[in-house]
């Protein structure tokens, strides 16, 4: 909402300067965003009247102009404008004026001739970038009087940021509603008077579907003329509130809109065929717009119509076939009420605005639909004369009012600060909120102009703001304090996550409702949790794994030509449960774990002159050593399993103490291709709450005598996983056993089909004596044969 500073206090004219205004305002939530001067400081220029033009006698462009500018004898001025004509009234920058950018005026011989001062154009004062001629003044400007109170130059324009549920700020009445109630400064709205009939004309209207279009209020002008021109000072208004000249008739309903807030539309009365029916659009009709648009209408569309058919969308914007022309000789005046749930949303399907629809889908009065009918007639009489008929005012519907309950105490609680109810009382009444008292609690009707205000947080509201947020204290919150003991069994989420970052991972943090696809390419999940009301088509979802958000990370970072990524979120999930109940936190039937998830992409390792294979892309076993860091202490086990996601030969399992945890893999073929990734990428989902039981620290006694050590190749049934021989050695190891790793893995020649071969080493220690070699051998032969007998090892030759 942009408007003057001039025409806001034409309505109320407190006495603070324009900043000390726009503080105020913005401090009680109508935020000024910018409030501006209409033109730059400029001195010395007056309204100079051309008494003749000749030409230059040595420049062919040039003219030499005899200006009186109302002191003194005329002047002699050099003009180069095309457009500087005898009798014309133009600003003249007199010697010693100084201009926008420091331009001092100086007398100056131009080509042989002395210029005492200059004719000025639109640019040069600096009001508009128009250098095409002089600037034109009125006919009836004083000769000598400055420029800029002529002009009301010394103004501001306020551009207002308001916030959706403010829609009665969206016009200069209602911001001086507010800035009466702020200051108690007496409002002085402009009188409406009915307009007399001077005939009988009136024009059919219907309305057919109320649930559209509550109200319907016309009135038909005859003899108008459309081409008259717009009053300057109507012009100035609507140009320093953004809206540009157009016509008489148009500019009338722009002014009114912006005066009282009250959208109209005007018709050509001789283009109606039949009576006007307001009512939702029918399958396969089509009308053309004002902004040259053709469009589709349905069943959800509210239309204006005739006998031709639509000629209108209701609330958003007339139809071409309809609309007035310079021409026009009779026009049909429109002063709807339409509700917003009927309006909001159909202008921005058609991928356009307009100023009737951002107010509409808000909320207008439903009120003063004959006070804007009258107003306009009015000012259309006035400035293109006609015969009005009679104002047809047609109710369907209107909007129920419903009084609001507001307990003291409670707005009490909310403010922070006991404001008297007496003040309560006394901002209710100055905002014109009807109230009356029951007990310890207001009772207050909002008017038909106040949309926002159906709750009792309301109310609070209003009371905050007019009492003046600066006068509600800042005060910290104060809680009890204590010291909470720190588990030595447990891990922070920030822990996990220092230890990934530490690992070379980058965190992101993603939606928690993803795209439908991507929980039937990677949760294997055709009927996932649907949101009721989604931002975005591709937000429909609440996900119940974390890899479609990576690999969309990686996806987004490889078309920006990222070589190598490293990306961890940690992040809800959400899954079916009927065992979850309903609680402060939780939904019923839905559980929502927290996980860890991590993906990498690219070359296993920055590219450095030590590395024998640089292009090695990342694998499974790299990702698995990325884990196993994170959980170190526990050690976890990795068990071959299929993931919608995975790979399905390289996809596993991960658990602890025989509970699955988690998923680790690379990502499926399929799923590369078809998001786009050139190499292949591994991924890991772990559940936090798992990952944050770690065990009680244990001592260990350190030996001070040598270790022996010792490597052992045996041969194993292929398909017998290592992590189970490893387990089986750590549970019946011998005493003087320390440490068992396995370092080699080997399956070709010298080895027996079906077979594999598997070395470990074994280094041997005692805390108490150096181990001797027939201890060392005898403690390998107890390993020789525990594998013999438990899985039908055998010692490779």
């Amino acid at each position: 909402m942009q408007f003057s500073e001039r025409w806001l206090r034409s309505f109320v004219d407190p006495p603070l300067a324009s900043e000390e205004l726009a503080r105020l305002l913005t401090m009680s939530g109508v935020e000024v965003e910018t409030c501006v001067p209409v033109a730059p400081p400029f001195t010395g220029v007056v309204v100079g009247q051309v008494l003749s033009v000749q030409r230059h006698p040595n420049a062919d462009r040039l003219t030499v102009c005899s200006v009186n500018a109302g002191a003194g004898g005329p002047l002699t001025v050099v003009c180069g404008a095309p457009n500087v004509a005898a009798g014309m009234k133009a600003p003249v920058a007199m010697v010693g004026a100084n201009l926008p950018g420091g331009l001092e005026i100086k007398a100056a011989s131009m080509r042989g001739v002395e210029s005492r001062g200059m004719l000025c154009s639109a640019r040069e004062l600096g009001l508009s970038d128009d250098h095409s001629g002089l600037l034109a003044l009125p006919a009836d400007a004083q000769v000598g009087r400055d420029v800029r109170e002529v002009l009301a130059l010394d103004d501001r324009v306020f551009t207002l940021k308001l916030t959706p549920n403010r829609a009665d700020c969206l016009s200069v009445l209602g911001v001086a509603r507010e800035v009466s109630a702020l200051t108690r400064t007496k409002l002085q709205a402009p009188e409406i008077l009915p307009v007399p009939a001077a005939s009988d004309a009136t024009f059919p209207v219907k309305i057919s579907d109320p649930r559209g279009c509550g109200r319907f209020a016309g009135r038909v002008i005859r003899g108008v003329d459309a081409g008259a021109a717009t009053p300057a000072w109507m012009r100035e208004r609507l140009e320093r509130a953004g809206q540009r000249s157009i016509s008489a008739l148009v500019d009338v309903t722009n002014y009114v809109m912006l005066e009282l807030g009250r959208p109209l539309h005007v018709y050509d009365l001789d283009k109606l065929s039949g009576g006007i029916d307001v009512r939702f659009g029918r399958k396969g009709e089509r009308v053309k717009l004002l902004n040259d648009m053709t469009v589709d209408v349905d069943e959800t569309v509210l239309c204006i119509t005739d006998r031709s058919g639509p000629i209108g969308l209701g609330g958003i914007m007339g139809g071409d076939s309809t609309k007035a022309e310079l021409t026009t000789r009779n026009i049909f005046l429109e002063s709807a009420f339409f509700y917003p749930e009927a309006v909001a949303g159909r202008a921005r399907r058609y991928n356009f605005a307009s100023d009737a629809s951002h107010r509409f889908e808000r909320g207008v009065d439903f009120d003063n639909n004959v006070a804007g009918i009258e107003r306009a007639t009015r000012l259309i009489l006035e400035v293109c004369g006609g015969e009005a008929g009679r104002t047809v005012d047609t109710v369907a519907k209107l909007p129920e009012r419903k009084p609001v309950r507001m307990r003291v105490a409670r707005a009490h609680r909310i403010i922070g600060v006991p404001v008297p109810a007496a003040e309560m009382a006394d901002i209710f009444g100055r905002l014109g909120l009807a109230h009356t008292r029951d007990g310890e609690a207001f009772v207050v009707t909002p008017p038909s102009y106040r949309f926002d205000i159906e709750i009792e947080e309301d109310l609070v509201e209003e009371v905050a703001r007019v009492h003046g947020f600066e006068r509600i204290p800042a005060r910290p919150p104060r809680a009890p304090v204590a010291m909470r003991p720190q588990r030595e069994t447990h891990r922070s989420a920030h822990a996990l996550r220092q230890r990934l970052v530490d690992a070379d991972y980058q965190e992101a943090i993603n939606f928690s409702f993803v795209d439908p696809q991507w929980e039937t390419d990677f949760a294997g999940e055709p009927n996932p949790i649907r949101v009721l009301n989604p931002i975005a088509s591709q937000m429909a979802v609440m996900r119940s794994t974390l890899f479609g958000s990576l690999v969309a990370n990686v996806a987004y970072n490889v078309a920006r030509q990222a070589p190598r990524i490293r990306i961890f979120e940690v992040g809800r999930v959400y899954l079916r449960d009927p065992g979850v109940r309903e609680g402060e936190q939780d939904v019923a039937g839905i559980r929502q774990p927290t996980r860890l998830g991590a993906i990498a992409y690219g070359p296993a390792l920055e590219e450095q002159w030590g590395i024998p294979d640089k292009k090695r892309a990342v694998d499974f076993y790299d990702l698995k050593a990325d884990v196993e860091a994170l959980l170190a202490p526990r050690i976890a086990r990795y068990e071959p399993a299929p993931h919608p996601a995975l790979h399905p030969a390289r996809s596993a399992w991960v658990t602890l103490d025989g509970t699955p945890v988690g998923w680790l893999g690379e990502l499926h073929p399929r799923w590369q291709q078809k998001y786009g990734l050139p190499l292949p990428a591994a991924l890991f989902e772990l559940d936090v709450q798992a990952l944050s039981q770690v065990d009680l620290p244990r001592y260990r006694e350190v030996s001070k005598y040598p270790p022996v050590v010792r490597d052992r190749a045996m041969e194993f049934d292929e398909r017998l996983p290592a992590a189970r021989i490893l387990e089986e050695i750590e549970r019946n190891r011998p005493p003087v056993v320390r440490e068992i790793r396995l370092f080699d893995f080997y399956r070709g020649k010298g080895v027996e089909r079906g077979r594999k071969s598997l070395a470990f080493r074994v280094v041997m220690q005692d805390t108490a004596r150096t181990l001797t070699d027939a201890e060392a051998d005898a403690a390998m032969a107890q390993l020789t044969e525990l594998l013999a007998a438990k899985f039908g090892a055998k010692l490779r030759t």
